[in-house]
């Protein structure tokens, strides 16, 4: 364990863009996935306060239900480690399977169903038991994880197999396949729960499927201007609580897509850093972070004024996100 970087109070930001706000103060973690460590940074100041020492290729990232501890796909050591947010501290590992990646929690906070990449399952976790409770086949490469906000239906995607799969959280079952572009990424249902939102990354494109028919209403792609095609690449997403916008990472392409939650049109393009991934609001959704893989910082995107107000150093390749409720 070390820390780098002495804790800061929380202040109003007065950036070089005019920027002031008296917002709430939350705080934000970043694994780094070549570094092994978790940055973790000061949503009011927008300065990392503190940098902890993690397991082997930390990816996916989260904070549990309570807030008291925060979740981590270490991916090379096959675990999931358990850190105490006061403390910092390491305070358990859970059994996750072997390289797991992306991660979601039950609505209820338990249990936790992990994407194993390499061996083709999700595995699901009772949390506070550490107890594996099963393990569900799926296609090739899973790596997105949504679930329903009624936590009825868990949505993981292969990255080989081209499919989202819909699985009952009641039986662990598949009950249906839908297959989208090459290469899906991530999934998110909207707060509504009546559409879900799948990335592909090398297809290029984002479909919005309707949560109950499980059809495709649409595919949604993407022109930049001045941008070769093959690097636009979505990746993270994210769907404000009101279902009016999404928020696409594009990859090499180094932008966030805007997208109009209901026609499902791209607004507006943002330039962040560069191989954009993961994206996460804070919870009052003013503000949105992205990390951003080849320039190892993260970008601050002010939501209401769509644009990005900072960037902030972080460690080697940034990978998730995971913001505190408080």
């Amino acid at each position: 364990m070390r820390k780098t970087i002495k804790f800061l109070t929380a202040a109003a930001f007065a950036g070089s863009f005019g920027v002031v706000t008296a917002a709430p103060a939350y705080t934000v973690y970043v694994s780094n996935e070549k570094d092994n460590t978790v940055s973790i940074i000061d949503s009011t100041s927008l300065e990392v306060t503190d940098t902890i020492d993690v397991g082997q290729r930390p990816r996916g990232i989260l904070l549990t239900k309570d807030g008291k501890h925060l979740l981590i796909c270490a991916s090379d050591d096959d675990t999931v480690q358990v850190f105490d947010v006061k403390t910092k501290q390491l305070v358990k590992e859970l059994p996750s399977g072997p390289d797991p990646e992306l991660f979601v929690l039950h609505p209820s906070g338990n249990p936790l169903y992990i994407a194993n990449e390499d061996d083709n399952l999700v595995t699901v976790v009772d949390i506070a038991a550490d107890k594996v409770l099963a393990e569900i086949p799926v296609g090739v490469e899973p790596e997105g994880m949504g679930i329903s906000p009624d936590g009825k239906v868990l949505v993981n995607t292969s990255e080989t197999t081209n499919m989202a799969h819909f699985i009952d959280t009641e039986t662990n079952e598949i009950f249906d396949n839908i297959l989208v572009d090459s290469r899906p990424r991530y999934a998110e249902f909207n707060d509504a729960g009546d559409k879900l939102w799948v990335t592909s990354e090398i297809g290029g494109t984002v479909a919005v499927i309707d949560a109950k028919t499980r059809k495709i209403i649409t595919k949604i792609s993407f022109d930049i201007p001045g941008v070769q095609p093959e690097a636009i690449q979505p990746v993270g997403l994210r769907v404000t609580k009101d279902g009016k916008r999404a928020f696409v990472a594009l990859g090499p392409s180094n932008r966030v897509a805007v997208i109009n939650g209901e026609s499902h049109e791209v607004e507006k393009y943002l330039l962040v850093g560069q191989r954009v991934w993961q994206l996460a609001f804070t919870p009052d959704e003013k503000l949105l972070f992205t990390s951003n893989g080849v320039s190892n910082d993260i970008s601050v995107i002010d939501v209401g004024k769509l644009r990005v107000v900072k960037s902030i150093g972080v460690g080697r390749f940034p990978w998730g996100i995971a913001i505190s409720n408080e």
